[in-house]
Parts: C-alpha cells; sequence; structure tokens
C-alpha cells in the first residue's frame, strides 16, 4: 500500500483541525476576554518498509495567553488587567480563572461576574460590597475602597507558565496547576501586572491573521486533496499494469 496516501490523509486531519480553531476564534472576536484557541503540531515516525515515513498528527489545541486589547468604559465595575495576571471566580467544580473583568452587585451585595459567579479576593473567598453604598475604587493593585472605607480586594493570579489550560464555562480557564496570588504588586523579578478600573478587555484573536490563515488552510487542504486523487489514479494504474491474474 502506498504511505503517501497516509501521510496526505494525516495532513488533512490536521488542517481539519486548525479550521476548527480557526472558525471558534473567528467566532469569538467581540466575546469579552476570550482566548485564542491555537494549535501545536506533532510528528509521528512510522516504518514504511525501510524507509521513514513522517505523520502529521491531528494537532493538540492549548489556548493563548496574549493579552486582548483594552477598551476604556469608565464603568467602575469594570477592570482590564495589564499584564499576565488572571481574575478568579468560584465555579461548580472550584475556582476557575478569567480575563472577563466585567462585574456586577447582587442585591445582597456580593459582587459577581455576568454569570452570577462570585468574584474572589486573593484568599479565594467571595468579595461584599454595600449595595446601597457610594461606587467603589478599584487600584492598580486590585485594593477594593467604597467611600473612605477599604473593603477588600480583588484576587490577581499568576498561572504557571508550564500548566495546561481548558475552557470552563462563560469564558472562564480551569488550570491543572493552582494560580498563585499575586500579593506584592511593585514585588523585583515579576513581570508588571496591573489593574486598569473603567476598562474592559476584548478577545486575543487577531482577525486579519485569522483570515490570513483560513486562506492558506484552504489552499493547502486543496493541495493535499489533490495529491490524494494523483496516489489513487498512480495506484489503479498499477493494479491495471499487472492485468489479469493467471
Amino acid at each position: 500500500m502506498q504511505s503517501s496516501l497516509y501521510v496526505t490523509l494525516s495532513a488533512q486531519m490536521a488542517l481539519e483541525q486548525r479550521l476548527n480553531t480557526v472558525a471558534t476564534n473567528v467566532a469569538n472576536l467581540g466575546t469579552a476576554g476570550y482566548r485564542a484557541e491555537e494549535v501545536k503540531f506533532g510528528t509521528i515516525l512510522s516504518e514504511a518498509g525501510r524507509r521513514e515515513v513522517a505523520f502529521a498528527t491531528p494537532g493538540d489545541t492549548f489556548l493563548s495567553r496574549k493579552g486582548g486589547a483594552l477598551t476604556k468604559t469608565d464603568s467602575p465595575l469594570d477592570v482590564g488587567l495589564n499584564g499576565d495576571g488572571w481574575l478568579a471566580v468560584r465555579g461548580p467544580q472550584g475556582m476557575v480563572y478569567t480575563r472577563d473583568g466585567r462585574m456586577q452587585v447582587s442585591a445582597a451585595g456580593d459582587l459577581q461576574d455576568l454569570s452570577g459567579r462570585p468574584i474572589l479576593d486573593p484568599g479565594g473567598s467571595p468579595l461584599t460590597v454595600d449595595p446601597e453604598g457610594p461606587a467603589i475604587t478599584i487600584g492598580q493593585d486590585g485594593i477594593i475602597t467604597q467611600g473612605v472605607n477599604q473593603i477588600g480586594a480583588l484576587g490577581v493570579f499568576r498561572l504557571d507558565p508550564n500548566a495546561t489550560l481548558s475552557r470552563a464555562a462563560d469564558g472562564a480557564v480551569a488550570s491543572n496547576v493552582p494560580g498563585r496570588p499575586i500579593l506584592d504588586f511593585n514585588q523585583r523579578g515579576e513581570a508588571t501586572v496591573r489593574v486598569q478600573q473603567g476598562f474592559q478587555e476584548g478577545a486575543n484573536v487577531n482577525p486579519v491573521m485569522e483570515m490570513a490563515r483560513l486562506i492558506e488552510i484552504t489552499r493547502t487542504f486543496q493541495s493535499a486533496a489533490s495529491a490524494v486523487a494523483e496516489s489513487e489514479s498512480s495506484l489503479s494504474d498499477a493494479i491495471r499494469g499487472l492485468g489479469p491474474a493467471s
């Protein structure tokens, strides 16, 4: 059997996976705090007779950690993050992390995200404000004040660079390694992270790059399809050339 046919088919599978990630990214261009999906491809060496043939894997997806653009909203309940930091909310299975800093205050004074999940402080506890009090002020270190009273701090967490991130509900991500709260925003050796009140972070998707990738994937898939057709044609010609069995 021709090994080139399997090589080409593996390439088409990889391209399909890449196409799915592009489609997902484009569909979420307007989703606040959305993290783009990327694909990491590998190579599997397989023996074909005495020759090695490299097969492309379908690819492992991972979430990009690049920051999205910050848009000024002037809402005191919107925060954007500069740098590699994450807000924490309490999900059904425990703490999850998000870059969507749009918040709301419940009738009981609980600080929540727009899905109703509690916003957490650096210790992982829910935050509460006075629902009838003055507007809250959030400093660049996440400290929350209401009027003259300091009432808590937003939990801003740093995720391990080697941690595996997976999607959770409503734009959040789960990490297989617990995040580490940033307690000293001026600590040396740490990449600068700042909380920006009155800003909202958009998706970290580059629409121009995604469209360019879509065109590249389409062209490459067409080339792979042509290679499959040529491989099948050459195999058929070889079978016909052998003639009927005697």
